[in-house]
C-alpha cells in the first residue's frame, strides 16, 4: 500500500456546500479538484439521501459554488465562473428536471450571498461595486460593454481597512440587489428600463447577509455607525420591497451577523460582546419583531458559535441549528429559538464545515481522522446518520493512512489541554521516531483530527515522523475562560507553556527521540514557531508560515489590527516598547535553530514585511535561514492556494526537517537545490519528452 505523499495533492476531492432539496430527497454540493498546477474545477453534483451514486448536475466549465435549491425544488441556482474571461462570478439558474443552465446577470461585481424568495419568483444577491460602476449601471447590466477595469494608478487610500484577503477594495462597497427571474423570462417583472436585476441600497457602507422572511420582506445587515473599519457593530435592516421602505430592526456587535429569519418575523443573528471582543465567544441571538423581545438560546452553552457556518431555523421555525468548536470536533446543535431548553447534539463526530436543514433531516459536510471530507445526512434530532459520498474512495483504498491518539496533559496554570499524536504507518514502538510538532494559528481558533490539515499530519507521518498537535490555552472550543487566557499580551508566554508541556509528555515516550524535534505552524503558529526558536533551542529545525513576527508593524499593515488592540490592550502609539517585547523580531539574536520561512506575496492579513524583517535579522545573525515566497498567493495558501504552490509548500517543509533529521540521509535543503520538489521534475520530465518528440521528427 503507497503512503501519502505530497503531490497526492492533486488526487485530493474536496466536498463543499452541500444543500438539501426542499422534499429532504437530493443534496447538492460542490466537489472540487485540483484542476492543473494553477486552477481548480468545481462543480455541482447532486446525491439522493436514499443512496445510489451521486451525479453531475453543472457541466466542468470554471468554477461553480452556492448551491441553492429554490423553494419548490424545481430549480437551482448557482454561481458560475463559467464563459467569463475574468474570475467574476455570476448567477445561473438550472433546471432540475433536466435542461441547460441559463444565465441570469451579467454585472461588473460579480455575485454572492444567494437567497431565493420563499414564492421563488425573487434572488436576492450581494455585490461589490464602486460609484462609476453603478452611476454607469454597469451593477446592473454590462450590456455589450467591454469591461476590463485597471487597478487605480495612483492608488489614493482614504480608509483605515482598505484591502483584505488578496485584493484592494478600490472604492467598491458591497451592496444588496434583487433578480426578477419572471423579468429575465420574459415576464412583467421588469423595470421601465427592462431591467431585471434591481439594487436595494446605496452609499459607502458594506452591507451583507440578505435573508429573506416572506416573498415581499428582506432582512440584511449594514455597518455604517462611526468608522466601520473601527468597530465591529452592524445595523440589521428590515426592507419591504413593495414600497421600497427601510427601517433598523436592531443592532449587533459581531463580525458577520449570520441572519436567519422566520416568516412571522424573528431574526437569529450573531452575537460578540464588542469589549476586547477577540477574547469573548460568539452567541446566538433571536429578536421578535412582533414583541420587541430578544433571547439567547445558546446562553447555557459554553461554547463560541461558528460564524463559518450559518445558522438556520428549522422546518418548523421553532427549534436553531448551528454550530461550535467542541474539543477537537465540530458538532451540529439544536436549540428552541425561545430558550426553553438547552441545546442539544444533533451530529457529534468529525469536523462539520456546513450543513443545510431540511424538512425531515439535516445535510453536512464532514472530515474524519480517516478521510478529507464527504456528505452526510442526518435526522433532525441526531437519531440516525447516513454517508451519502465516497468521493476519495480510489485514492484512500491505495493509501496507509494512520489513526491519530487522542491524549491530555497538564499545561500552564494545572490547565487540561487536549491533544493528539499520529505515529507513521508500519509503526514499531520498539523503534525511534523524530518528533514534528505542529502549532494552529488563529490565535483563537480550535485542530481537529481532519479538516483543512489532514493531509499534512498524514503527509509527515509517511515520511517517518511521530506528528504532535494540541490546543493550547487561547484556542475555541473549550469555554470562554480558556480562550480568554492569552489576553493582557500572553501570546507567547502561555502557549508556550501548554505547546512545550505536550511536547514533554509526548517524548517521554521510548518511540520518540528528543533530539529530533522539529516545529512549524502558520499565521499565528508562525509567531509561535519563531517566538519558541528565540527562546528555547530544543528544536533541531524549524518551518514559520505568514506569521506574525512584529506586532507594531502587523498593526498598521493588517486588515485585523483590532486584533492587537483587544488581545494586547494597547496600540504602537500607546506602549510600542511593549509590542516590540511580545514580538518574535525582539529575540532574533537568541535564534540558533535553523529556520525556513514561507510567507506569500498577496497576503493582506499577515503582510509580507512582517517575513522580510525576521529573515534580515537571521541573516544578519548567522541563522541557517531561507525566505520561500509564493506569488499570486495570499493567507489562505495553505489552504486553497494553487494546487501546485500547495504542493511544493509541503515538499519544502519536509526538506527543511529531513534535512537535519538523523533519520533520513538527504542534505539540508540549503545544499540541495531543487531536488526533492516535484515540480521541477516535472519540468525536467517535460523537457526530455519534449527533446525525444524533436529527436524523433529530425529522424
Amino acid at each position: 500500500m503507497n503512503t501519502v505523499q505530497a503531490t497526492d495533492y492533486h488526487d485530493i476531492v474536496q466536498v463543499e456546500e452541500p444543500r438539501i432539496s426542499p422534499n429532504g430527497e437530493r443534496v447538492a454540493f460542490v466537489r472540487k479538484d485540483p484542476d492543473d498546477e494553477q486552477s481548480y474545477e468545481a462543480t455541482v453534483y447532486v446525491v439522493p439521501v436514499g443512496g445510489d451514486e451521486p451525479r453531475q448536475f453543472t457541466v466542468a466549465e470554471g468554477v461553480d459554488s452556492q448551491p441553492r435549491w429554490s423553494p419548490s425544488g424545481d430549480r437551482l441556482a448557482f454561481v458560475s465562473t463559467r464563459g467569463a474571461d475574468d474570475d467574476r462570478p455570476q448567477l445561473w439558474v438550472m433546471p432540475t428536471d433536466g435542461g441547460e443552465a441559463r444565465q441570469v446577470t451579467d454585472v461588473a461585481g460579480g455575485v454572492s450571498e444567494l437567497t431565493w424568495s420563499p414564492d421563488g419568483r425573487r434572488i436576492a444577491f450581494v455585490q461589490s461595486s464602486t460609484d462609476e460602476d453603478r452611476e454607469e449601471e454597469r451593477d446592473i447590466s454590462l450590456g455589450d460593454e467591454e469591461y476590463e477595469p485597471e487597478p487605480p494608478d495612483p492608488r489614493v487610500i482614504d480608509r483605515k481597512v482598505y484591502r483584505a484577503g488578496e485584493n484592494y477594495f478600490d472604492g467598491r462597497w458591497s451592496h444588496v440587489y434583487v433578480t426578477d427571474l419572471d423579468a429575465e423570462d420574459g415576464g412583467d417583472g421588469a423595470d421601465a428600463d427592462g431591467e431585471a436585476v434591481e439594487r436595494l441600497t446605496d452609499g459607502e457602507y458594506n452591507h451583507m447577509c440578505p435573508e429573506w422572511a416572506d416573498a415581499d420582506t428582506l432582512y440584511y445587515g449594514v455597518k455604517r455607525t462611526g468608522d466601520p473599519d473601527d468597530n465591529i457593530v452592524v445595523d440589521v435592516v428590515k426592507h419591504d420591497l413593495d414600497g421600497g421602505e427601510t427601517s433598523t430592526l436592531f443592532q449587533t456587535t459581531c463580525w458577520h451577523p449570520r441572519l436567519a429569519a422566520t416568516e412571522d418575523g424573528r431574526v437569529a443573528y450573531a452575537y460578540t460582546p464588542e469589549e476586547n471582543a477577540t477574547l469573548q465567544q460568539t452567541e446566538l441571538k433571536v429578536f421578535d419583531s412582533a414583541t420587541g423581545e430578544t433571547t439567547t438560546p445558546t446562553a447555557t452553552l459554553d461554547r463560541t458559535v461558528s460564524i463559518e457556518i450559518a445558522p438556520q431555523w428549522g422546518p418548523s421555525e421553532e427549534d436553531l441549528f448551528f454550530a461550535t468548536p467542541d474539543e477537537g470536533t465540530v458538532p451540529i446543535w439544536r436549540v428552541p429559538g425561545d430558550e426553553s431548553e438547552d441545546p442539544q447534539r444533533v451530529v457529534e463526530d468529525g469536523h462539520v464545515s456546513n450543513m443545510s436543514v431540511g424538512e425531515n433531516a439535516v445535510a453536512f459536510a464532514r472530515s474524519e481522522w480517516d478521510h478529507p471530507g464527504d456528505v452526510f445526512v442526518s435526522t433532525l434530532r441526531g437519531a440516525e446518520s447516513n454517508r451519502l459520498t465516497r468521493v476519495n474512495r480510489e485514492y484512500l483504498d491505495d493509501r496507509a493512512v494512520c489513526q491519530p491518539e487522542e491524549f491530555w496533559f497538564e499545561g500552564g496554570d494545572g490547565a487540561e489541554v487536549q491533544g493528539w499524536l499520529l505515529t507513521p504507518p508500519n509503526f514499531d514502538p520498539d523503534e525511534s521516531y523524530p518528533l514534528a510538532v505542529e502549532i494552529h494559528g488563529g490565535p483563537h481558533s480550535m485542530w481537529s483530527t481532519s479538516h483543512t490539515m489532514w493531509h499534512e499530519f498524514q503527509l509527515l507521518a509517511a515520511r517517518g515522523y511521530v506528528v504532535f498537535w494540541s490546543n493550547p490555552r487561547g484556542s475555541t472550543g473549550y469555554g470562554e475562560e480558556f480562550m480568554a487566557a492569552l489576553g493582557e499580551g500572553k501570546w507567547g508566554t502561555v502557549a508556550t507553556e501548554d505547546v512545550l508541556a505536550g511536547v514533554d509528555e509526548v517524548e517521554s515516550r521510548d518511540y520518540v527521540d528528543e533530539d529530533n524535534t522539529f516545529v512549524t505552524g502558520g499565521s499565528y503558529g508562525g509567531y509561535m514557531t519563531s517566538w519558541l526558536v528565540g527562546h528555547t533551542d530544543r528544536f533541531e529545525a524549524a518551518v514559520s508560515q505568514r506569521g506574525v513576527y512584529d506586532l507594531n508593524s502587523f498593526y498598521g499593515s493588517t486588515d485585523a489590527f483590532k486584533l492587537i488592540e483587544w488581545d494586547f490592550d494597547t496600540t504602537p502609539l500607546e506602549d510600542p516598547e511593549f509590542l516590540w517585547e511580545q514580538s518574535p523580531t525582539a529575540f532574533a539574536s537568541e535564534v540558533e535553530t535553523p529556520t525556513l520561512l514561507i510567507h506569500s506575496d498577496d497576503d493582506y492579513r499577515v503582510p509580507v514585511n512582517n517575513a522580510e524583517m525576521l529573515y534580515l535579522l537571521y541573516k544578519k545573525n548567522d541563522v541557517e535561514t531561507r525566505l520561500v515566497r509564493y506569488p499570486r498567493e495570499g493567507h489562505e495558501l495553505s489552504r486553497s492556494g494553487e494546487p501546485g504552490h500547495v504542493v511544493d509548500r509541503l515538499e519544502r517543509i519536509v526538506r527543511w526537517f529531513d534535512g537535519y533529521s538523523e533519520y533520513h540521509d538527504v542534505p539540508k535543503a540549503l545544499e540541495r537545490g531543487d531536488d526533492g520538489l516535484s515540480a521541477t521534475e516535472d519540468e525536467e520530465r517535460e523537457g526530455e519528452e519534449d527533446k525525444d518528440e524533436q529527436d524523433d521528427s529530425d529522424e
